[in-house]
């Protein structure tokens, strides 16, 4: 295991220049370092998220070898459903030969059909599958992607995950397929991430407006990987966190670095019709990734990255399935 302790020999941002004019922050604190990392080795891994067909996996791919962007995950947002056959296997392809886990959406979710409850000031259920028929779909969408070798499915409900896991468990689906949940369910407080790990949740998005105490009290009670946009899209927030990815590193590892993309127009559910906005906004993800990287350097934080080809969360808790 990676010692936190570590991470905070590297250099703050302003850090000279403040404390030169007495402005210097207090020490890190040792006690406030998440004391996990990935198996294999590394405290954190890279994804480029909004993915959403084979033309813009080729352009992230591109990008990524042209600016020397390490990619772990390359995960898609409007479905399982939304590709066809050809395409999954293309893309499947794509990203074995670099060793990249393929993530996709599983099924229907409540902000695409009938639910007027989504679209209230409250969001009503949200993502959530609504009634049986939703869950069958993820299920199909899961079963789908496994025969045509997706190894990573994105899940945005409760039930759906703990129906996943069960499946994964009974060899429905092949036993090395993890699942990611969503950012848009993403918990915000200690007990919910572990409730989340329970129903077998590999990675968990959290929301990327916690703070790194947030982070802190998680990896009090959990050592399952975390997701985290570092740049979130408008309809998460917007949020741009470059200048304290050290530190979140330092909080939440192990953590996934997500670079998404702010002032951009939503994409999901994808079509041709959007293709121009999909390529663009697939270049300018691994973009971000090399300023995120490139902080990190200048701040003398970029170790500690996990292994490329690495996938697997370790050995995380989950509740019994019964018989």
């Amino acid at each position: 295991m990676t010692d936190p302790s570590a991470s905070a020999a590297a250099r703050r941002p302003g850090e000279q220049a403040l404390t030169a004019l007495g402005l210097a922050a207090p020490d890190p604190d040792p006690a406030d370092a998440s004391p996990h990392s990935f198996p294999g080795g590394g405290r954190w891994r890279t994804e480029i998220p909004s993915c959403e067909g084979p033309e813009a996996l080729a352009v992230v791919l591109k990008e990524s070898s042209r600016l020397d962007v390490p990619i772990h995950r390359i995960s898609q947002g409007s479905g399982v459903w939304m590709l066809t056959d050809a395409e999954i296997t293309e893309m499947v392809e794509a990203t074995a030969e670099r060793d990249i886990e393929l993530c996709l959406f599983t099924g229907p979710r409540g902000t695409w059909d009938i639910g007027g409850s989504t679209r209230t000031d409250s969001g009503g259920a949200g993502l959530r599958a609504r009634g049986h028929a939703a869950v069958a779909g993820c299920v199909e969408d899961a079963v789908r992607a496994g025969e045509l070798g997706v190894k990573c499915l994105l899940v945005a409900d409760e039930g759906v995950l703990w129906t996943l896991h069960r499946a994964r468990a009974a060899g429905l689906l092949p036993a090395d397929t993890t699942l990611k949940l969503s950012a848009l369910v993403g918990p915000v407080n200690p007990a919910s991430y572990a409730v989340y790990e329970r129903l077998g949740a590999d990675s968990i998005n959290v929301p990327s407006d916690l703070t790194p105490d947030h982070l802190t009290e998680i990896r009090r009670v959990s050592a399952a990987p975390m997701d985290m946009y570092i740049e979130a899209p408008d309809d998460l927030g917007g949020y741009v966190r470059m200048y304290e990815v050290a530190e979140l590193i330092r909080r939440g590892a192990p953590l996934y670095l997500k670079f998404g993309l702010s002032k951009a127009p939503g994409i999901y559910p994808y079509g041709h019709h959007l293709r121009e906005l999909t390529l663009a906004t697939a270049k300018e993800r691994v973009r971000r990734g090399r300023l995120a990287l490139d902080l990190l350097a200048r701040h003398g934080a970029d170790g500690d990255m996990a292994p490329l080809g690495t996938r697997l969360p370790g050995t995380l808790n989950r509740f019994e399935i019964s018989s």
